[in-house]
C-alpha cells in the first residue's frame, strides 16, 4: 500500500493537520495508538483559549498562538463549537508581584497582544469580588473552549476529505528508502503487523513525539529533541457558578515551568485549580491525582481567592506535558521542522507541544503545509 502522507498522532495538533492536509496532501493516514482521538495531553489540560502574553517575543509560540487564537475562535463560531471569550486576569498579591505585571504586559505587547489592561485593587474588587489582589493585569482576549467538541470536528472535517484512521496501532519502525519514500512498519492491537510506504510523514505523537524521531534515525539527544514529562494535577472546587467570571492567574513561576496553579472555569460554570508541576523523571504515564496535594492548592489559591475552604477541594484529573526542559532548563520554543537537513526529507517533526499547543492547533497545521509545499516545490 502506497500513501502519499501519513500523520503519527490523533490529538488535537494531529487532527488539525490532518483536516488541513486531507485537503490536498491526500490520501492520507492517521496513526493513533489509543482507541480513540485525544485520550493524552489533549483531553487533559485547561482547555484555555490563550492570548499569547507569557512566550519569548518571536518565537513560535509567541506567533503561532496569536494565530491560533484569532483561527480558533472564527471557526468556533463558524462551525458552532462551544467556547467563551470570557477573559483573564493574572493577579499580583503583593508588590514584588505587582511590578513584573508590568513586564508581562511590555513582553506581550512585543508580541502582538495590545489588548492587556493593568487594574487596581479596586477595578479588580468591581470585576471579580471574590478574588484578592493589590493590582492585576486584563485579558479580554483569553477564553475557554470544548477541546472534545473541537477535535471531533477536526476529525469529521478530515475523514469527510477521505483521511483514514488506524487506531490501537503502533508504529514499530520508520525509515527512509533509497527512493525517498518512508517505510512504515506498524502493529495493531491483536499484534498483528502491517508495513506499507508514505511519501510524507508528520511525527504529531504528543508525548512519543522523541521515540517516533529516534526511530527515523533522528539523535534526539544530539539535536535536542528529548522530552521530559512534567505532570499537571488538577482539583475541582465546589463553589457556586458565577463564583468567578474570568480565569485568575497567578503571576506565572521562572522560566515558565507553568503558569502557575490557577483558577479556570469550564462552560458550565464550574471551578477548577490546576495544574501544578510534577516532574516525572522515569517518563511514566501517571494520571493519579495525590489527594494530600488538597493542602498545597488551597494554599496556592487562597491567596487570590481568600473565601475559599480546604474541604472544597477534590481531586479531578492529572495530564502530562512533553517538555523540553527538565528542572533547571531555560524556557525551549515548539519544535516543527522539515528534516531535509539531516536527510529525511518529507519528514517533519512536531516535537515539544506542550502549552499553547491546543490554541496553536489551527495555525500549527497552517506552519506543517507550508513546510510541505516547500519541500514539494524544492523537489527534495
Amino acid at each position: 500500500m502506497q500513501i502519499k502522507t501519513t500523520i503519527i498522532g490523533a490529538g488535537v495538533v494531529g487532527l488539525a493537520v490532518a483536516a488541513r492536509l486531507a485537503e490536498k496532501h491526500g490520501p492520507l493516514l492517521v496513526i493513533e495508538r489509543n482507541p480513540s482521538i485525544g485520550q493524552e495531553t489533549s483531553s487533559r489540560n485547561s482547555e484555555v483559549v490563550h492570548a499569547g502574553i507569557y512566550y519569548p517575543r518571536g518565537s513560535l509560540k509567541a506567533r503561532l498562538c496569536i494565530q491560533g487564537r484569532k483561527m480558533l475562535y472564527a471557526l468556533c463560531r463558524k462551525a458552532r463549537i462551544a467556547h467563551c471569550q470570557c477573559g483573564k486576569i493574572i493577579v499580583a498579591t503583593d508588590r514584588d508581584e505587582e511590578q513584573r505585571l508590568e513586564d508581562i504586559k511590555q513582553r506581550a505587547e512585543a508580541n502582538g497582544v495590545h489588548d492587556l489592561r493593568l487594574l487596581t485593587a479596586s477595578q479588580v474588587n468591581q470585576m471579580e469580588p471574590n478574588v484578592k489582589a493589590v493590582a492585576a493585569l486584563l485579558s479580554p482576549s483569553t477564553g475557554i473552549i470544548d477541546s472534545h467538541r473541537l477535535m471531533r470536528h477536526l476529525a469529521a472535517r478530515a475523514q469527510k476529505n477521505k483521511a483514514h484512521f488506524f487506531f490501537e496501532t503502533n508504529v514499530e519502525s520508520l525509515e527512509r528508502r533509497s527512493d525517498g519514500r518512508y517505510q512504515i512498519v506498524v502493529k495493531y492491537r491483536d499484534g498483528q503487523t502491517d508495513t506499507f510506504s508514505s511519501r510524507q510523514v508528520v511525527n504529531c505523537a504528543g508525548l512519543e513525539a522523541d521515540r517516533i524521531a529516534a526511530k527515523a534515525g533522528i539523535d534526539i539527544d544530539a539535536c535536542k529533541y528529548r522530552q521530559y514529562y512534567w505532570k499537571g494535577e488538577y482539583f475541582s472546587c465546589d463553589l457556586p457558578a458565577g463564583y468567578i467570571k474570568r480565569l485568575v492567574y497567578p503571576v506565572p513561576l521562572p522560566a515558565n515551568v507553568g503558569l502557575g496553579i490557577h483558577a479556570t472555569i469550564d462552560l458550565g460554570g464550574r471551578i477548577k485549580l490546576g495544574p501544578n508541576t510534577i516532574y516525572l523523571p522515569e517518563k511514566q504515564y501517571d494520571y493519579t491525582v495525590d489527594a494530600q496535594n488538597s493542602k498545597l492548592f488551597h494554599q496556592a489559591a487562597q491567596r487570590y481567592l481568600p473565601g475559599l475552604r480546604k474541604e472544597q477541594l477534590q481531586p479531578e484529573m492529572a495530564g502530562i506535558r512533553p517538555k523540553l526542559q527538565k528542572p533547571g532548563d531555560g524556557v525551549r520554543d515548539f519544535i516543527l521542522e522539515e528534516e531535509s537537513a539531516k536527510g529525511l526529507a518529507g519528514l517533519i517533526n512536531c516535537i515539544g507541544i506542550e502549552s499553547p499547543g491546543l490554541t496553536s492547533c489551527l495555525a500549527i497545521a497552517e506552519y506543517v503545509a507550508s513546510l510541505l509545499e516547500k519541500n514539494t516545490a524544492t523537489g527534495k
